[in-house]
């Protein structure tokens, strides 16, 4: 896969989890990128033709965005203690990668829309060992995402394993589905 393209030049892949997984997201479902960083996942969905909303404390690395009628910006510090900033909001996919803020959990599963799906993908215990983050309150524990996601959401897939690329580092990923019938506790 290529990289994707933005106004301030290319961007780095999308996560191959993520692509993985994208293909159990309707083009209509509304996609939430949180921690979106630079906008790789957004960018990634939005080329799809998924409407998308991009979550950052910064997003000024998704500015070129804004003019997108498809496309909403939320500039909000998850870290900082105030409400999470989506609370009456569900989505068909709910995408994080590079982010854990355990506060947050809930509300990011919560945030899953019946029908749609959770993918994640973040540093676990262990990554110390190859650089940053280093700080065990950014990595998880073992098989932490599994007992966050359950019994809540259903788990398609989980993996908890040392990755040599893009480059060496451990980390844990997921996909969970929010069974269609149910509705998420808010």
């Amino acid at each position: 896969m290529s990289t994707v393209s933005s106004a301030a030049g290319p961007m780095a892949k999308p996560s191959e989890w993520v692509v993985r997984f994208a293909e159990r997201v309707p083009r209509d479902a509304e996609v939430l990128d949180v921690a979106c960083g630079a906008g790789r996942h957004g960018r990634f969905f939005r080329a799809r033709g998924n409407p998308v909303v991009l979550l950052d404390q910064d997003i000024s690395r998704v500015a070129d965005m804004a003019a997108d009628a498809r496309v909403e910006l939320v500039a909000s510090d998850l870290e900082a203690g105030r409400p999470w900033p989506l609370k009456s909001r569900t989505f068909g996919c709910v995408v994080v990668t590079n982010y854990l803020y355990r506060p947050a959990m809930r509300d990011i599963i919560a945030a899953v829309a019946p029908g749609g799906i959770l993918i994640y993908e973040t540093f676990a215990l262990g990554n110390e060992a190859y650089g940053r983050p280093s700080n065990p309150d950014f990595l998880l524990h073992r098989e932490e995402l599994l007992i966050l996601c359950r019994p809540e959401l259903r788990v398609v897939a989980f993996e908890d394993l040392t990755v040599s690329t893009p480059r060496p580092a451990c980390i844990q990923r997921i996909a969970a589905v929010r069974d269609a019938a149910e509705r998420p506790a808010l």
